[in-house]
């Protein structure tokens, strides 16, 4: 179909082709954004990002129809904030975020009750008053008569002008009353969902798993709806608290974005009020739909080592005296194996952001295999990470009550054995075996084999368990309750 314009009026014509949706569309008004100098993009770990533009726009004195097009569809328009910096006594009058994206259901609600001509696949045209779209067409032609189109016989839509409200991609609108006429310079900020960044750390463990390399890189995943040409990239690590969305988003966002110092070189870490900012310092175009990575931290022969842990009995949680003789068995065998690590400046020298940790040790011809994948959260410099690897295939504890006494009214005393088996060829192990006093605050150790237990906490105890290799280890120990 062809388009006609003419001198004092305009007619718009719109093909919509059914099966490639292809528009042929003479449309909105002409954007008054020409350029587009820079954007210093702000991503936080909470599926939020802050974006601050700076663009060039050539106004008329008096009151301008100002168009972005290339904005986020996820954009939180509440927060978005426009000012002119060559005409500060610019006044914004309006601004209007318009999402209404035309497409050909969205065409066919728009003209209901007005003419379309509709093409099908044989070749037939329809014309007359659209009285349905949802799910199939439904037109009335000038002497009454309807005629019901499903919607996979139809080839082509024809309607005469594109109607008023819709548009190609979503726009931010103003309406600025301008002082003089020119080229403005101009900034525009705004905050977005669908940016979200983690840390990915890979952990190369030696052979003799008391040494690791570690690798951090930052995955960011951009769902926003648009693109970022060489952005300006911080990242900010920590948990923000944020208002519930609609009440009072603004305000937060030029709150952050002046306290925001201005860039430095490759990724740069620092502190930046109570969290952590990490900066990339040459620009980084983030595409639409695109998951990108950037590598922030780099450690190499860190000190690590391996522990094994037997805990089978049930945490303590809370709920009053407990008699029943049977509680606290789980009939848990499995030993977890776990590595531990110091981020401090004789470990891995750097605070490491909330992601996941995947573990490799290299096999006898050297290629690299996964032995297992953990979870960290925000952990400063100077801290212990301890992460679980799996279970020791070839290690086996078991925990039964081998005693039970009511001695008193409030009184209960109750013995268990845990016998720990290590079926390894050659390789003697020590195991942390860990026992929780579930049933009671008040308790006491009345004998125990071995003695050296540590008490970690108010209703846990641990030992240290050496188990020879092919051989076995007992741990036995009665607890007293008085409640």
């Amino acid at each position: 179909m062809k388009k006609s314009i003419l001198r004092f009026g305009l007619v718009v014509g719109v093909v919509v082709l059914a099966g490639a949706a292809v528009f042929a569309l003479t449309t909105q008004p002409q954007t008054a954004a020409a350029e587009a100098d820079g954007v210093d993009l702000t991503v936080y770990n909470s599926n939020i990002a802050l974006v601050k533009e700076s663009r060039r726009f050539d106004l008329e004195k008096g009151v301008n129809q100002v168009n972005v097009t290339d904005v986020p569809s996820a954009i939180l328009p509440e927060t978005v904030y426009f000012r002119s910096l060559t005409d500060p006594d610019a006044v914004v009058l309006e601004q209007n975020y318009e999402y209404d994206i035309v497409g050909s259901q969205k065409l066919l609600e728009k003209y209901i009750d007005l003419p379309i001509s509709v093409v099908t696949q044989d070749g037939t045209t329809y014309e007359g008053t659209l009285l349905s779209g949802a799910n199939d067409v439904i037109l009335q032609d000038e002497e009454g008569g309807v005629q019901i189109i499903k919607f996979d016989q139809i080839r082509q839509y024809s309607f005469p002008a594109l109607p008023d409200g819709l548009i190609t991609r979503p726009t931010l609108v103003w309406m600025v009353d301008a002082t003089q006429a020119g080229e403005h310079d101009a900034e525009i900020a705004y905050l977005t969902h669908g940016l979200n960044w983690q840390a990915d750390y890979v952990l190369m463990l030696a052979k003799d798993s008391k040494s690791m390399d570690l690798n951090g890189w930052v995955t960011l995943d951009n769902r926003s709806g648009t693109t970022y040409k060489d952005a300006r990239l911080k990242l900010v690590a920590g948990d923000i608290n944020r208002v519930p969305s609609g009440l009072g988003g603004g305000g937060d966002m030029m709150m952050v974005e002046k306290a925001m110092p201005a860039a430095a070189p490759r990724v740069e870490q620092r502190e930046f009020f109570e969290y952590h900012l990490y900066e990339v310092t040459r620009p980084v175009t983030i595409k639409d739909n695109q998951t990108k990575q950037v590598e922030f931290v780099t450690a190499t022969d860190v000190p690590a080592e391996k522990i094994f842990v037997y805990d089978g009995s049930i945490p303590y949680y809370p709920r009053g005296p407990v008699f029943d003789p049977g509680f606290g068995m789980t009939g848990a065998t499995k030993v977890n194996v776990r590595l531990t690590f110091n981020t401090g400046e004789k470990g891995v020298d750097a605070q490491l952001p909330r992601g996941t940790v995947r573990m490799y040790q290299a096999d006898v011809d050297g290629s690299p295999l996964l032995i297992g994948e953990d979870f960290i959260d925000h952990t400063p410099k100077g801290e212990d990470v301890t992460l679980t690897i799996g279970d020791a295939f070839d290690l086996v504890g078991e925990r039964k009550q081998t005693d039970f006494q009511r001695i008193g009214e409030k009184v209960i005393e109750e013995t268990y054995e845990i016998e720990l088996r290590n079926q390894k060829e050659s390789e003697d192990v020590e195991i942390r075996v860990v026992e929780h006093l579930s049933r009671g605050t008040d308790w006491e150790i009345v004998s125990a084999s071995p003695e050296g237990f540590e008490k970690t906490d108010s209703n846990t105890i641990v030992w240290t368990v050496p188990v020879p290799a092919k051989g076995k280890a007992t741990v036995t120990y009665t607890v007293r309750y008085s409640f």
